[in-house]
C-alpha cells in the first residue's frame, strides 16, 4: 500500500478568504538570509527553524493574538539560551521563551527571536523521596505529577491544563488551578531556581555560594532590588496594600510580595522570577516542595436556586476539607447536556437561573472520605438544595465531573459563530464577594453581547469566562474594547480586586496595570524590569507596556477551513500536542489546523500560500500518524487525523483510486505476498525520505523468541480452526491481518488460553484476506475502505451466527476500527448488523478467562506500553488490571503515547516512529524488566526498535504463565 503514495497531487488548498491580517508576501521566504546566517553559526544549522511554515505555525498560541516571529531557535541548554540573550541584546531584537503554547494572553508570541524550550527542556528527578522534585521547564505538568505518583506527591499548582502547559509556563505566570489556592501555587512551593539573565549570568540559586555570586556578577541589580526592598518597607501604606492583594488570586504585574517575603536579594530575586512572565530572565530549572496526592477522592453535584444560596456554604466547606468548590451556573450546565458526551441529561431541565457546586474530597482511605461527606451532608443540610445530593467515588463519574467543568473551554468552543475568537479571561474578587462579583459579571457580558456564562473557583474568590468576538469585523474589536474597560472599572474600582487571577498579566492586560496598582507600585515594578534587563531584551510590553493600544493590536482572525474531523472549531489551545506522535519531528494538530488557516487567509496562489503548500505534503499529511490521539485530548473533540484524511483523498488521483480498490479487493494475494517480503526483507528494507534501512525479519518478530516454544507446533490453533464453529466454541476468533503476516504466538496464545479457560474460540478457515480496511482510510482510499470495511461486516455476520457468538480481534486499532467506521462507510444494512455483534478486544477477552485461569505465579516486572487505539477504547485501566494479575511490578513510562507506527507509516517513515518512541525509550534505558508488554503487533514492533527489547502481546505472557 505503500507504494500508492507516490507521484501524489499537490496538496489542494483550503477555501481562499484574503484578510488584512495575512502574512505579508515577503515572509514567504522564511527568515531573512543574514539573520539566518548569524544564528546559525551561533547556534548551528538545525537549530533554527527557518521556513515560511515554521514562523507561522509558532505565530499563533492559546491567546487571542498572532505575530510573526523574525526566527525561532531550538535551544539545547542554558547556554544556548544566554548566547541568543547576547545576541539580541547585540542586535536590539526581543527575545522571547515558548514552551507549551497554552497562555492566553500573548505571553509566547514575539516578533523577534522566538526561543524554543520545550524540546530539548524536559526531565523530572524525584528527590528526598517524593517531597521534593527538580523540573526542566519543558517538563509537561501532568507528566511532572505521574512521575511522582508512585511517590503520592504530585506539584502543586494544577490548571486545566495540566496535561498539555509545561512546568516553565506554570512558573513564569504562576497558573493557579481548581486546588491550589494561594498556598499551593509556584510562588508558595518553589523552593530553588536557576536562571539565565539577559545579561548572560547564570545562578542556581539553591547552589552553595549562590547569593555572593549573584552579588558579584550584577552588583547593580543586587543594589536595586535591596533600595526597592527598604523602600516598599518604609512605606506602610503601601506594604500593607501589597500584603492584602496577594491575599487572594493575583497575577496582575510582578510580586512586589517578594520585598516583604525575603530579605536578601537572591531569594528576592528567585521570588521575583515566579510570575514575571518572562520578562526578566530564562529559568532553566526548578525545585518544588511536593505536596500530597489524596489516594481516594470523591465529588458531588450540588445544585442551589441561585448563585447566593451556591456561594452561603463554600466556607463552612472549605474548612470541613473540601480539595475543590467550583462553582457553575445553570446555562453552562445546561449547554454541556445539549452538547457534551456523558453530560447528565437531566440537567437540560434546570431552571435557567440556578447554580451548582461541584465540589471534592480527598482522603487517605475510604473512612475518612466517609466522615467527610457525613460533615458536608451535615453543613448542607441547612441550606437549600434543589436537586438530591449524591458524593461518588467511582473513577469513571468523578472524571467525568471534572472533564465537564475542565470542559467548559471546548463546550464553548465548539457553539460559538464562525469566524469567532475564543478568549479565556479570569479575575479575583474578595471571597466573601463572589457571589455579588459573579452576578455583576454576568450583567457585563450581556450587556456587550457575550455570554453570560461564569464559573470559577469559589473559594479563592476566582471567576473564569469566555469571549467570542471576530476581530475581522471592525464592530466586534470596538465591543470587545468596551468590554474591557467596562471589565476593569468593576473589578478595579467596586471590588479592588486582581484584573488576572491566575492566567498571568500578558499583553492583554498589560496596559492596564497601573490601573490596578497605582503610580507608585507600578513604577517600582517598571524599575524592577530596568535592573534585570536594562536593554529591554526579553519580551517587550508582556506584563508591563506603556502603550495604551498595544491590546488591540495583533488580534487574529479566525477564518474557516473545511471542517472534516471539526477542524474548523479549533481554538488552538494546544491540548492536542503532548500526544502528537509527530510534535517532535514536523508538525503538531494545532500547527496543521494553523497552517491551513494561513493558507485560508491568502489570496489564491499568492508566494505565501504557494509555500505553505509545498511544505505541507511532508511536514502535516506524510508524517501524521492519523492515529485520533488529538481527539481524546482535544476539549472540542476535534480529530486531525480525519482532516488529514479528507486531504489524503483529496490528493489521490482516479488512477490510484483504482488501484487501492484493486489492491483491497486482491488483499488475500496481498496479504500473502507480505508474508514472503517480511521474510526476505526486500520491499520493507527499502530507503526512505528521512529514514535509514530497516531491520531484518527477526526485528520485526519473524524469529523466534528465546523465551518462548511455538505452541504445540500450531496444533492447538489447527484444532480450532475450520468452516464452521465446533461445538463448545465460546467465541469466533479473527486474527487481525498485522498477526496473520507476522505470523506466530499472539494468534496461538489466544486459542491456548481460550481453550484452558474453557471458552475455546474458533478461527474460520476462510478469514485469510478480510481486513478492518484501516489501511485504507489511514491513506485516505475512501473506496477500499468502504469494500473492506463492508466485507468485514458481512463476514462477521456469517462467521458469527449473525450475531450469536461475540467476535474476538487480537490488535486495538482493528478493533476499533470495526467496531466504530466512519460515518458513511457501512452501508445502511451493514451499519444495522454491526449494531448486533458484540465486537471485543483481546484485552477484554483475555480479562474474561483470567478468574477460569490457574496462574503459576508472577513475573517480577512487566513495562506496558498502552496502544493509541487502546485508550480510544477505553482499555487502558483493563491493560493496567491484567498486566498486574501477571506481574509484581507494572510500569508504564509516564510519556507513553502512540508509538507512531500508524499501520505502514513505520515503514515508509520510520523517522516519525524514532520520535514518536524516543522519550519513552529513554524512561526505560536502563531499567530491567522480566516481561515488555503490549496489545497491538505494530505497536510491539515499535517499542521493539525503539528499546531494543522484544515487545510482546499481553496475552503470550497470559498463556505462558498459565500453562
Amino acid at each position: 500500500m505503500a507504494l500508492l503514495q507516490r507521484n501524489r497531487p499537490p496538496v489542494p488548498p483550503p477555501p481562499s478568504q484574503p484578510v488584512a491580517d495575512r502574512a505579508p508576501d515577503e515572509l514567504a521566504a522564511g527568515v531573512a538570509a543574514p539573520l539566518r546566517r548569524d544564528l546559525e553559526q551561533l547556534l548551528g544549522a538545525n537549530r533554527v527553524l527557518h521556513r515560511v511554515s515554521d514562523l507561522i505555525a509558532y505565530a499563533s498560541d492559546a491567546s487571542p493574538y498572532r505575530r510573526f516571529p523574525r526566527a525561532v531557535v531550538e535551544a539545547r541548554d542554558a547556554d544556548d539560551v544566554a548566547k541568543v540573550l547576547r545576541f539580541g541584546r547585540e542586535r536590539d531584537i526581543p527575545v522571547t521563551f515558548r514552551a507549551g503554547g497554552t497562555s492566553l494572553n500573548g505571553q509566547g508570541q514575539s516578533d523577534g527571536i522566538l526561543v524554543d524550550v520545550r524540546k530539548n527542556f524536559g526531565g523530572v528527578a524525584v528527590e528526598d523521596d517524593g517531597a521534593q522534585a527538580r523540573v526542566k521547564p519543558g517538563t509537561i505538568l501532568g507528566h511532572a505529577n505521574r512521575v511522582l505518583a508512585p511517590h503520592g506527591r504530585k506539584l502543586g499548582p494544577d490548571p486545566a491544563s495540566t496535561d498539555t502547559c509545561t512546568v516553565g509556563g506554570v512558573v513564569a505566570n504562576n497558573s493557579g488551578g481548581m486546588r491550589c489556592g494561594v498556598t499551593k501555587d509556584s510562588y508558595s512551593t518553589v523552593r530553588e531556581l536557576t536562571f539565565v539573565l539577559p545579561s548572560g549570568t547564570k545562578i542556581d540559586s539553591g547552589a552553595p555560594g549562590a547569593a555572593e555570586r549573584f552579588a558579584a556578577a550584577e552588583p547593580e541589580l543586587v543594589a536595586g532590588l535591596e533600595a526597592i526592598r527598604d523602600e516598599i518597607r518604609a512605606d506602610a501604606e503601601l506594604a500593607d496594600r501589597i500584603r492584602r492583594k496577594f491575599a487572594i488570586k493575583n497575577t496582575t504585574g510582578y510580586r512586589l510580595c517578594a520585598f516583604l517575603d525575603a530579605d536578601e536579594p537572591l531569594e528576592i530575586f528567585r521570588r521575583l522570577l515566579v510570575g514575571s512572565e518572562g520578562t526578566l530572565a530564562f529559568v532553566s530549572e526548578v525545585v518544588f516542595e511536593t505536596v500530597p496526592q489524596p489516594p481516594a477522592t470523591t465529588t458531588a453535584w450540588i445544585h442551589f436556586p441561585g448563585i447566593d444560596e451556591a456561594i452561603a456554604p463554600v466556607g463552612d466547606l472549605v474548612a470541613s476539607g473540601a480539595t475543590a468548590v467550583e462553582l457553575m451556573v445553570a446555562p453552562a450546565l445546561i449547554t454541556a447536556a445539549w452538547n457534551m458526551v456523558g453530560a447528565p441529561q437531566e440537567w437540560k431541565e434546570l431552571p435557567p437561573e440556578s447554580a451548582v457546586l461541584l465540589v471534592e474530597f480527598g482522603g487517605a482511605d475510604e473512612g475518612e472520605l466517609a466522615a467527610q461527606v457525613l460533615r458536608a451532608e451535615a453543613i448542607l443540610g441547612s441550606h437549600e438544595i434543589i436537586r438530591p445530593i449524591d458524593f461518588t467515588r467511582e473513577p469513571e463519574a468523578v472524571e467525568l465531573a471534572w472533564r465537564v467543568r475542565e470542559g467548559l473551554h471546548g463546550l464553548i468552543g465548539r457553539v460559538r459563530p464562525e469566524g469567532t475568537a475564543l478568549i479565556v479571561e479570569d479575575v479575583c474578587v474578595p471571597p466573601e464577594r463572589i457571589a455579588e462579583g459573579a452576578k455583576d459579571l454576568q450583567a457585563l457580558l450581556g450587556q456587550h453581547g457575550f455570554l453570560p456564562g461564569v464559573a470559577g473557583h469559589a473559594s479563592a474568590g476566582n471567576l473564569h469566562f469566555m469571549l467570542t468576538p471576530d476581530f475581522a469585523k471592525q464592530e466586534d474589536l470596538d465591543r470587545y474594547e468596551a468590554f474591557m474597560g467596562g471589565l476593569v472599572e468593576l473589578i478595579v474600582e467596586k471590588y479592588d480586586g486582581s484584573l488576572k487571577a491566575e492566567h498571568g498579566t500578558g499583553v492583554n492586560m498589560a496596559p492596564y496595570v497601573e490601573r490596578e496598582w497605582g503610580e507608585k507600585a507600578t513604577e517600582l515594578m517598571w524599575r524592577l524590569k530596568r535592573l534585570a534587563d536594562p536593554d529591554g531584551v526579553l519580551s517587550p510590553d508582556v506584563l508591563l507596556s506603556r502603550d495604551p493600544g498595544v491590546h488591540l493590536r495583533d488580534l487574529k482572525t479566525t477564518p474557516a477551513i473545511e471542517d472534516w474531523g471539526g477542524a474548523t472549531t479549533c481554538v488552538e489551545c494546544g491540548f492536542c500536542e503532548p500526544v502528537c506522535p509527530s510534535r517532535n519531528l514536523t508538525t503538531t494538530p494545532r500547527q496543521r489546523i494553523v497552517l491551513r488557516r494561513e493558507m485560508a487567509r491568502q489570496p489564491e496562489g499568492s508566494p505565501v500560500q504557494r509555500a505553505l503548500l509545498a511544505e505541507y505534503d511532508y511536514d502535516a499529511l506524510e508524517t501524521c500518524a492519523t492515529d485520533g490521539s488529538c481527539q481524546i485530548a482535544c476539549p472540542l473533540g476535534i480529530d486531525t487525523g480525519r482532516m488529514v484524511k479528507e486531504l489524503r483523498v483529496a490528493q489521490h488521483g482516479e488512477r490510484a483510486e483504482k488501484w487501492a480498490l484493486a489492491a483491497a479487493k486482491r488483499w488475500k494475494a496481498v496479504e500473502k505476498a507480505s508474508r514472503v517480503g517480511l521474510k526476505i526483507g526486500g520491499p520493507l528494507a527499502r530507503r526512505t525520505k528521512r529514514g535509514k534501512g530497516l531491520p531484518g525479519p527477526a526485528a520485526w518478530g519473524g524469529g523466534d523468541d528465546p523465551r518462548q516454544a511455538h505452541l504445540a507446533n500450531g496444533s492447538m490453533l489447527s484444532a480450532w480452526r475450520g468452516s464452521s464453529p465446533p461445538p463448545g466454541a465460546a467465541g469466533v476468533y479473527i486474527p487481525s491481518c498485522t498477526n496473520r503476516i507476522f505470523g506466530g504466538n499472539p494468534i496461538e496464545a489466544l486459542v491456548a488460553v481460550s481453550e484452558r479457560a474453557g471458552s475455546p474460540v474458533w478461527v474460520p478457515d476462510d478469514v485469510d484476506g478480510s481486513c478492518c480496511g484501516l489501511p485504507w482510510s489511514s491513506k485516505g482510499f475512501a473506496d477500499a475502505q468502504a469494500f473492506k470495511a463492508n466485507e468485514m461486516v458481512e463476514r462477521l455476520w456469517k462467521w458469527s451466527g449473525e450475531g450469536a457468538l461475540p467476535v474476538v480481534i487480537d490488535a486495538a486499532s482493528c478493533t476499533g476500527a470495526i467496531a466504530d467506521p466512519a460515518d458513511g462507510v457501512l452501508s445502511e444494512e451493514n451499519a444495522e448488523r454491526l449494531g448486533k455483534l458484540e465486537i471485543v478486544d483481546s484485552v477484554a477477552w483475555a480479562l474474561r478467562l483470567l478468574p477460569e485461569l490457574e496462574l503459576s505465579g508472577k513475573v517480577d516486572s512487566a513495562a506496558v506500553h498502552p496502544t493509541c487505539a487502546t485508550r480510544r477504547l477505553g482499555l487502558t485501566h483493563p491493560l493496567r488490571v491484567l498486566a498486574n494479575a501477571l506481574a509484581e511490578e507494572v510500569y508504564v513510562p509516564p510519556s507513553a503515547t502512540c508509538c507512531g507506527f500508524a499501520g505502514d507509516r513505520g515503514i515508509s517513515h520510520p523517522e516519525l516512529t524514532a520520535s514518536a518512541t524516543r522519550p519513552q525509550a529513554e524512561e526505560l534505558a536502563g531499567r530491567h524488566f522480566d516481561a515488555h508488554l503490549s496489545s497491538n503487533r505494530t505497536c510491539e514492533i515499535a517499542m521493539t526498535r525503539a528499546t531494543g527489547e522484544s515487545y510482546e502481546s499481553v496475552v503470550c505472557l497470559l498463556e505462558r504463565l498459565s500453562r
